[in-house]
């Protein structure tokens, strides 16, 4: 699994950490009932500390992006189908994390549309 953190972004790296999962799984890269490495070796792979990890992994639980399993490890679980209006909750999440964080990169409202615009082309 090919995961990069960047600590010199505003954006913790635990939630680097969890977007980029949440996004492969969303494409696909990541299928249901994938193994997710161990907290403790993608920690390693990674040059972090393990609550960090630790952190990103409980977040995606309890998005019901992964569920662990124990010694047996952490999976990927199916993704549910969302309503309309769950649809409509998740995108003004994803858009106020969004809107965050070109505030604090200082980012125009053209640069942020572009930016999603290319996103959106890569999936």
């Amino acid at each position: 699994m090919l995961l990069s953190v960047d600590p010199s972004i505003p954006l913790p790296v635990y939630e680097q950490i969890r977007e980029q999962i949440v996004r492969m799984v969303a494409a696909g890269t990541l299928a249901p009932g994938h193994r997710l490495p161990t907290i403790r070796q993608l920690a390693i792979d990674l040059g972090l500390a393990k609550g960090t990890v630790a952190k990103a992994y409980e977040l995606l639980e309890s998005d019901s992006v992964i569920a662990t399993r124990g010694r047996k490890g952490s999976f990927v679980l199916e993704s549910p189908t969302a309503s309309a209006a769950d649809r409509a909750r998740g995108l003004l999440d994803a858009a106020d994390s969004l809107i965050v964080t070109a505030r604090q990169l200082g980012a125009t409202l053209d640069e942020v549309h572009r930016s999603l615009d290319e996103a959106w082309t890569h999936f």
